[in-house]
């Protein structure tokens, strides 16, 4: 059902310098503070073309996105970004350090080309809503550059993991690529040009379903592109990384919600009336509450402005509610007042990665409460997704992020 392909890639030269210095964290995941760095860093740093800067002055002529399609020309024309001299896969594996635990792990994954379906299709499933903004956005630089940079992060089934031993092989030779981005993981691409291995990996994709892990409004704006551009026969594919869903190296984090601008006085006496409510004292104790599983209950940990005790909130889990529809429904919406208009408009919400980060915030009084969540399963998202549901907004946190430029993908007809 997954028609994969290998394509000629656009790849950094060594004229660039260091890739270091020239790929990036995904475009959502910049904040300007990062975008002023990778700036500083080089002036063939990606983010000119994925998050270029914006100025008073723009027009209609002369804006980000004319920007960014003139810059993809010059650098190809200077020898910036070169061309593989034939079509390939990539192998791409990420070693890094999970935040919280600390532990080490590997995951694993190739680079390639995914054919653009709609969701009618039962091929490419969703887990999330998109927002109209960003994939406005998005579709302008699509259309002033016509080329993806990022790759979309799909997940399929492969229990058996015999994908992940057609990688590992592919490993053994020299990498093509290794970079450590700034939070430590270290990126390592390989080339798969072999065309007998080539066709062992889209033959055993040939069957699988796939399911949107990162990259949900990028995918639907070039789904947009494709039923703008009939005539390109690229636009009908674009740029993924395939994951093995049950690979081990494969780790969803957990994205906290902060609440600010809301009256939280009584909070927990109201909680109190739909959940038990426990006193854990610190993090390492709620840590230790989250480490003895309990599927039957749905445990949100809360942290509040003048208050330096952890208090855990404890509900019966009915059938198959993940904690996150929970923590909207009951106590986002019921108990606080924020509703989902409210929370797809972060009016009220902001959102954190690590509970220290969360709870420093509120400590520091930058939010009144912080509401600490455990990490969302993968056999949760691929339930969801595959039965054609879709879960809050950053619901997961699939860490680390594949990095743009890497490979970059033209579309030439």
């Amino acid at each position: 059902m997954a028609s994969i392909f290998p394509f000629r890639a656009y790849r950094y030269s060594k004229l660039a310098g260091r890739l270091d210095d020239l790929v990036t964290q995904p475009y959502d995941k910049i904040s300007p503070q990062m975008q002023a760095r990778y700036l500083s860093l080089s002036p063939h740093n990606l983010v000119r073309i994925i998050l270029g800067e914006r100025f008073p002055a723009d027009t209609e002529t002369d804006n980000v996105y004319t920007r960014a399609g003139k810059c993809l020309e010059e650098w190809i024309a200077s020898g910036i970004l070169t061309r593989e001299p034939e079509p390939a896969l990539f192998a791409y594996f990420q070693r890094f350090r999970v935040p919280d635990t600390g532990e080490t792990l590997l995951r694993k994954g190739f680079i390639g080309l995914g054919a653009v379906e709609d969701y009618a299709a039962g091929v490419v499933h969703r887990h999330e809503h998109t927002l109209a903004g960003p994939k406005k956005d998005r579709l302008e630089l699509l259309r002033h550059t016509r080329a993806h940079f990022g790759q979309i992060f799909m997940l399929y089934p492969d229990p058996r993991r015999e994908i992940d031993s057609l990688l590992d092989e592919a490993a053994q030779a020299p990498a093509a690529a290794a970079v450590t981005d700034e939070y430590g993981a270290e990126h390592t691409v390989w080339t798969i040009t072999d065309p007998a291995r080539v066709e062992a990996i889209r033959a055993a994709m040939a069957p699988r379903k796939l399911v949107i892990a990162d990259g949900h409004h990028r995918y639907e704006t070039a789904l947009a592109f494709r039923n703008e551009h009939p005539e390109l026969e690229d636009a009908r594919r674009v740029m993924m990384t395939f994951v093995n869903m049950h690979s081990p190296g494969l780790k969803i984090l957990a994205t906290h919600r902060l609440v600010h601008g809301v009256d939280a006085a009584g909070f927990l006496a109201s909680a109190g009336a739909a959940f038990r409510v426990e006193e854990c004292g610190d993090l390492d104790a709620l840590r230790s509450v989250w480490s003895r599983p309990d599927p039957a209950s749905v445990r949100i940990g809360v942290a509040m402005e003048g208050d330096h005790r952890i208090h855990l909130l404890v509900h019966e889990r009915a059938d198959g509610e993940l904690d996150v529809e929970c923590l909207h429904r009951k106590v986002l919406g019921d108990i606080l007042g924020i509703g989902e208009e409210a929370v797809r408009g972060e009016k009220n919400l902001r959102y954190a990665r690590g509970a220290d980060t969360a709870v420093e915030e509120v400590r520091q009084g930058q939010a009144r409460i912080a509401f600490l969540l455990e990490p969302t399963s993968v056999e949760d998202v691929a339930r969801i997704a595959f039965s054609g549901g879709v879960m809050p907004q950053k619901s997961t946190d699939f860490y680390p992020k594949l990095l743009s430029g890497l490979t970059i993908y033209r579309l030439d007809k």
